[in-house]
């Protein structure tokens, strides 16, 4: 039995992971975790859920639970993350991070930390996604400099950064696969006159609407013909199951940074 603790356990994603451990068998949730502050703080985080009293009583302090904890998973907000990382290093609690909008000094702390604790860090946990991942890598592969390569993501209007940490992961896959850098060659959205496309770019569209749980089409376009490779979830149970897949993967390894790439075994 591998024990969570589910930090953001009243937003949408912390909810419903909350929801997928109680219909698991192989998983036990020990930790609920939530900001200083939070009007839920003593909730029973089963009833937040809408599962049923499960007494696990929401905290807003890491370190006092840590302990009871085999792995933490982390949908939370950016600037939330640091100091999270820091207390699981402390307790040796291993982690799965899916926090979207992280800065580069984030992503390096976590790096970091990794080479003290097993971290599986991923934009999306959807399995369909990662699938999905790999075609990317196999049709600019294939591809190359000959077709545009333009990436739309749809999200809900609540979403908060943009474009989506998915969306962004797919058009490092692609970039990395034709020899460029994204930083280089990544267009987020246009106005006005912007003159011919240039080739070694990749386009970004974000659309933010209604509650669009999120929807990823990378669009590869050269005279006469065209591919789409689309993927759309339309729950978040998608992205809930992949995140406890990957933090009963990383439960029993070794320190180090993985990503769902490494729990689905496509590297």
């Amino acid at each position: 039995m591998v024990k969570l603790g589910v930090c953001g356990a009243a937003g949408r994603m912390g909810k419903t992971i909350l929801e997928v451990c109680h219909d698991h068998q192989e998983v036990e949730v020990t930790a609920a975790i939530e900001y200083s502050g939070s009007p839920v703080i003593g909730m029973d985080s089963g009833e937040l859920a809408g599962i049923g009293k499960n007494a696990v009583i929401v905290s807003d302090d890491i370190s006092a639970v840590a302990d009871n904890v085999d792995v933490m998973i982390d949908f939370t907000l950016a600037h939330s993350v640091p100091d999270n990382i820091k207390k699981c290093v402390s307790s040796d609690c291993k982690m799965v991070i899916g926090t979207t909008g992280l800065s580069q000094e984030i992503q390096n702390q976590i790096t970091s930390a990794a080479e003290k604790i097993g971290i599986v860090f991923a934009p999306n946990m959807s399995v369909g996604v990662n699938l999905c991942l790999k075609l990317l890598e196999m049709a600019a592969t294939v591809t190359g400099d000959e077709f545009d390569v333009e990436i739309i993501e749809a999200h809900h209007n609540q979403k908060k950064d943009a474009p989506s940490g998915t969306a962004i992961r797919m058009g490092e896959v692609v970039a990395q696969s034709l020899g460029r850098k994204l930083s280089d060659c990544a267009v987020y959205g246009r106005e006005g006159i912007t003159g011919v496309r240039d080739k070694m770019t990749i386009g970004f569209e974000t659309i933010r609407a209604g509650d669009i749980v999120g929807d990823h089409t990378v669009m590869f376009a050269a005279a006469g013909e065209r591919i789409e490779i689309t993927h759309r979830a339309t729950s978040r149970k998608t992205f809930a199951s992949g995140a406890v897949r990957a933090a009963q993967w990383i439960h029993d390894k070794a320190s180090g940074l993985y990503d769902m790439q490494d729990v689905l075994q496509l590297k």
